[in-house]
């Protein structure tokens, strides 16, 4: 029997501090098909960089950067 191994954290593993909300490539790894936040075990984050990455979603959407629902 083998073990899963743990994603690493994307910020973490390429060295990146800071979440900003105007990058909408970055956010877009973190969004589904279906225009929802990834949950934290498939998208292999750490619990720090995934509520960064939540409210820069989520500000990013009230700015009219990314849709609400996809087309």
């Amino acid at each position: 029997m083998r073990k899963k191994q743990r994603k690493k954290c994307f910020f973490k593993a390429n060295n990146i501090g800071s979440v900003d909300f105007k990058d909408i490539d970055l956010l877009r790894k973190f969004i589904s098909s279906y225009g929802k936040i990834r949950p934290r075990r498939r998208s292999g984050l750490s619990a720090k960089y995934q509520r960064k990455v939540a409210k820069a979603i989520k500000q990013s959407r009230i700015a009219g950067l990314i849709p609400f629902v996809p087309r």
